[in-house]
């Protein structure tokens, strides 16, 4: 898997290594705990995939060198992303985060909410500083539908007749949102003014994205957050809303009161993950993600033809097919 984000990266591999070497310089704060936290925060970063995809349509969209605009565009996407991930924890309660202790179990959850909007006003700032008034607007859309997406998802959190028309509308905002904003930075900073295509690509992305997270939620094996943790929180994901819609009453009573009480949903956790498998919950969410693959592989062909186009090809394959 590694060897495929390598390749996703061909394109602009320079580009990557000069955007590391920015984002560095862009979080250094005159404050000790904070540059400690910073760098503890810079040390353990994922795969990176919110800027990858600046950075993809970037170089899609430009004729030549990617301008200093792209660059801060990247660092943008990186500091929401790491905002948002450290307010996740807090909201979620989790105490690790990619195999580490999360921030908030490691400082407190005091700490942790003022690094988060730290991060979220230099993003902020970035963009204002330089008169990126573009990039300021698709920055600030994002952060308010993902704001609204939580909100949302706590609502329905114990709401079972959740159908999947709002789960894909909080899933947009929750998740989506950024991924569509990533890509469109990434076009705007590059001059492409007309954004509606990548705009919906992005979205798309997201939501495989989100579905193929739900999916990790009821594997056995370890990835970079607690498996089975959404489950222990109560949460509801696509293969569960699939099944709580097409399956017999008792099975669906069982779920619901499981769903209601921590102590049995762990004791069941098992039987639940069958009853699912069993009506084709699994199926159908890894349907719907190649469904949506399918409906990127047509915007796709609206892209200007170059070697960043054949990467957003294999990040769609690779979104589908992570193992973490």
């Amino acid at each position: 898997i590694l060897k495929i984000v390598e390749k996703i990266k061909d394109p602009i591999v320079n580009e990557f290594e000069i955007f590391e070497k920015e984002f560095s310089n862009s979080v250094n704060s005159g404050i000790f705990i904070l540059n400690a936290i910073l760098n503890f925060i810079i040390n353990r970063k994922g795969k990176q995939i919110r800027p990858i995809l600046v950075l993809l349509f970037a170089k899609m969209y430009s004729t030549q060198y990617l301008t200093n605009k792209s660059y801060r565009g990247a660092i943008v996407s990186e500091l929401i992303h790491s905002a948002t991930l450290i307010h996740d924890d807090i909201v979620d309660d989790s105490k690790l985060r990619r195999g580490f202790l999360s921030l908030n179990a490691l400082w407190n959850n005091k700490i942790s909410v003022l690094v988060g909007d730290f991060l979220l006003s230099k993003s902020l700032l970035l963009c204002i500083d330089n008169d990126d008034f573009d990039l300021l607007k698709i920055v600030s859309q994002a952060v308010k539908k993902m704001s609204e997406g939580e909100l949302l998802q706590i609502q329905k959190s114990r709401n079972f007749n959740i159908t999947e028309e709002e789960y894909f509308d909080l899933t947009r905002k929750k998740t989506a949102s950024l991924f569509s904003a990533c890509c469109q930075l990434g076009a705007a900073s590059s001059g492409l003014k007309n954004l509606d295509r990548v705009e919906e690509f992005g979205l798309n992305l997201g939501l495989i994205f989100q579905i193929k997270d739900d999916l990790f939620d009821y594997s056995s094996r370890r990835i970079g957050k607690p498996t089975a943790l959404d489950i222990r929180n109560q949460k509801i994901t696509l293969p569960l809303i699939y099944t709580l819609n097409n399956v017999n009453v008792s099975d669906k009573n069982f779920i619901i009161n499981c769903y209601k009480n921590k102590s049995r949903l762990k004791t069941n956790k098992n039987r639940i993950y069958e009853i699912i498998d069993q009506n084709g919950g699994f199926k159908y969410a890894l349907n719907k993600m190649l469904d949506l693959k399918e409906k990127n592989l047509l915007i796709i062909n609206d892209f200007p033809e170059n070697k960043s186009r054949e990467s957003l090809k294999l990040m769609l394959d690779y979104l589908i097919n992570r193992k973490n």
